[in-house]
């Protein structure tokens, strides 16, 4: 066990050196920073990709070690979470003010099933769908999904995917997309709340960028919305997906299926 601990250390630790070296990027109003690279560096160092081709990684990158750096970054997000906490304290009146705004983002969870699901049943998903389509998939949500329907149920498989291409791909995607919303017009405290959509890494890749490219007088107060946003989708986003978005995607999916789905597939719930 201590060498698979090592060979996870050993290799985050070139990589994030690496990467830090290597240090922000600025593209225009597109800020890319090492956190993005690390992610698509670490994807390729994985025993599916480029660890088959070169011997000296595979011995070092096996199953154990992908394991064991998938409960680390549960630790990592753990202190990520405490130094986000740093930034909603001394913005905590402006974040009081703009509490509603908060609350009401959160309906922005039944928006996900209403485009996912169709397009989840057009690609050949079937029950899968609505597991993949409730919500964003994260922790949360496979806790829920994973409770009521088994995690290794079509259901639960739907989640996990999405569960682990969000981790792989989320973080690159978020960290880009936070530079380039600003383009959009919005104010940049609507941005930041945007950041926050449950995940710690997708938060903090969009509003690290996000904060990079706006006016510095609203730098802090990014990570403040954005922290206070994510949290707030943590929370309450669980009970809207038991309540509101998961029942609504069963009827949804049993709606959409006939039309969409394969023919041989049972839509009974």
């Amino acid at each position: 066990m201590k060498k698979h601990i090592c060979n996870v250390f050993l290799i985050v630790s070139i990589i994030s050196i690496g990467c830090e070296l290597i240090g922000k990027i600025q593209i225009g109003k597109i800020a890319l920073f090492p956190m993005l690279y690390a992610v698509i560096i670490g994807m390729f160092a994985t025993p599916d990709l480029l660890g088959k081709k070169v011997k000296k990684i595979k011995d070092m990158v096996t199953d154990k070690e992908m394991g064991l750096a998938g409960e680390m970054v549960m630790l990592m997000l753990l202190m990520l979470g405490i130094k986000l906490g740093t930034f909603v304290g001394p913005n905590i009146d402006k974040i009081i003010q703009a509490g509603p705004a908060f609350i009401a983002q959160e309906f922005g969870h039944v928006l996900a099933p209403i485009i996912a699901v169709p397009l989840a049943l057009k690609l050949g998903l079937n029950r899968e769908a609505i597991g993949a389509g409730s919500s964003i998939s994260r922790e949360a949500s496979l806790g829920v999904i994973g409770e009521k329907y088994g995690i290794s149920s079509p259901e639960g498989s739907g989640v996990l995917g999405v569960y682990l291409a969000g981790t792989i791909v989320g973080t690159v995607y978020f960290g880009i997309l936070g530079s380039v919303a600003v383009y959009s017009g919005l104010h940049p405290l609507a941005l930041a709340m945007a950041c926050g959509v449950g995940s710690g890494s997708m938060m903090t890749a969009a509003a690290s960028s996000l904060a990079a490219v706006v006016d510095p007088k609203y730098a802090d107060q990014v990570f403040a919305y954005a922290s206070t946003s994510n949290m707030l989708s943590g929370i309450t986003g669980v009970n809207i997906l038991v309540f509101i978005s998961l029942p609504f995607t069963e009827w949804y999916y049993k709606k959409l299926a006939p039309k969409f789905a394969k023919k041989d597939v049972v839509t009974n719930a």
